[in-house]
């Protein structure tokens, strides 16, 4: 799938440029989101996540990881969008929410982090909207922490393990 969602309606798969992730809080009144967020839940695994913390002049990229090291899912939805002519394209986008106290003094938002065991409710189609919609909050911070890592990370074309390498 392609980061940036393009809902089925879009006229202009550009869209997509402006959907890479959905707010917790408006996915059931956002066109663009409210019906994906009821048939069409996915999970995105990662290992971390960058965000940029300002600090002075400038901004220092870091790296949030688990504490445990271990791999996670985000909370994504899905969409399909087929051109007039054309291949279907398929999209993602994943689900933020206010930042918890650990990652307050990185940025005001983050990603939210499904619980293992909580998993299953949200690929669940038949769910209901309540329980899954309950999930969208931030991650505990005790079991999150976050490290420095180079500024060439900011930079598409660095695309190596000194990416997470801590400074």
């Amino acid at each position: 799938m392609r980061w940036g969602l393009v809902p089925s309606w879009a006229k202009d798969p550009a869209i997509g440029n402006q959907m890479i992730n959905a707010r917790a809080e408006t996915l059931t009144t956002k066109p663009a989101f409210r019906v994906a967020v009821r048939k069409r839940r996915c999970i995105i695994p990662a290992d971390g996540f960058y965000e940029w913390q300002k600090q002075g002049s400038y901004k220092q990229p870091v790296r949030i990881v688990l504490r445990s090291r271990e791999p996670f899912g985000f909370a994504g939805l899905w969409e399909h969008w087929q051109p007039p002519e054309g291949e279907e394209l398929l999209t993602c986008t994943i689900i933020t929410t206010e930042a918890n106290v650990l990652l307050k003094v990185v940025h005001d938002r983050m990603p939210v982090i499904l619980p293992k065991e909580k998993e299953s409710l949200w690929l669940d189609p038949n769910a209901p909207l309540t329980d899954v919609l309950a999930l969208l909050k931030s991650y505990d911070p005790r079991e999150m922490e976050y490290y420095p890592v180079d500024r060439a990370v900011n930079s598409p074309k660095h695309n190596d393990p000194d990416c997470i390498v801590p400074i």
